[in-house]
């Protein structure tokens, strides 16, 4: 590892600390929350204490919070009796202004698509996608951000991720179903049913265009304004798609030129 420097050392150094976290007992931790009542105000205390690190033995780098992100330090509770009365020992008012949540960044984005569980309301949907992948895979996952990206419905200022008012459009545009990430588990329930030989795929497939083919019904006859991404080559150019451009060859002949700055608008 003496030889390893920079970002080299650094990728080394993190495979290292995955490869070994595997080998690692669980983390174990004992949490206590304390609920009092206050003159009729709800306050809660949350304690932690960890037993066994574990396997966080072995990833302090990676697990280290976004800088801005940090979590409140862990606090240890005292002994506490059911129904016993304690003294408020010190009240601190504080004047703040209500924050709005912060934006994600990819990191966010993507652990949001696998625990995208928390975001559906049925009990049996949400159940399934916590036994599944979420959205996407460990390997798909990027790729769908940057078609995102690509496509002109994410923006990125600085590390922080933003909707463009082309990505509203386009869930107010679709119907209801298809943005809903339960739909997802709907799928994948489909899917395991195929895989187990309940069901075949030519009716998997079949239902699929039925189910779509009454969504498009639906939405017939519709008249709403949508407002695309702005076109990154041109009128009338696809921005998901990659140009391909070609440079002039180059002879002993022809003087050099300064090349101009492509205007991307």
């Amino acid at each position: 590892m003496g030889q390893l420097s920079g970002k080299h050392h650094a990728v080394y150094t993190l495979i290292r600390a995955r490869y070994l976290a595997q080998f690692l007992p669980n983390h174990e931790y004992d949490r206590t929350q304390a609920d009092f009542d206050c003159a009729g105000q709800a306050l809660r205390a949350v304690g932690k204490v960890v037993i066994e690190p574990g396997w966080k033995r072995a990833l302090p780098e990676a697990l280290a919070p976004t800088k801005g992100r940090e979590a409140p330090a862990p606090q240890a509770l005292p002994m506490l009796v059911q129904g016993q009365k304690y003294a408020v020992a010190k009240v601190n008012l504080k004047d703040l202004w209500t924050q709005p949540p912060k934006p994600f960044t990819e990191g966010d984005l993507i652990k949001a698509m696998k625990n995208v569980a928390k975001l559906v309301q049925d009990p049996l949907l949400k159940q399934k996608l916590k036994d599944t992948t979420g959205i996407g895979t460990e390997a798909t996952r990027a790729g769908i951000i940057q078609g995102l990206l690509d496509r002109g419905y994410l923006v990125k200022n600085g590390k922080a991720l933003s909707a463009t008012p082309a990505a509203f459009s386009l869930i107010d545009a679709v119907p209801r179903a298809i943005a809903d990430p339960g739909t997802t588990a709907i799928w994948e329930q489909a899917l395991d049913m195929v895989q187990s030989g309940e069901m075949s795929l030519e009716a998997f497939v079949a239902k699929q265009a039925a189910w779509m083919s009454k969504q498009v019904a639906r939405c017939n006859g519709m008249r709403m304004t949508i407002t695309g991404p702005a076109s990154p080559t041109g009128r009338g150019a696809t921005p998901w798609k990659k140009q391909r451009k070609s440079a002039p060859r180059k002879t002993a002949a022809s003087p050099k030129r300064a090349k101009k700055p492509s205007n991307a608008g």
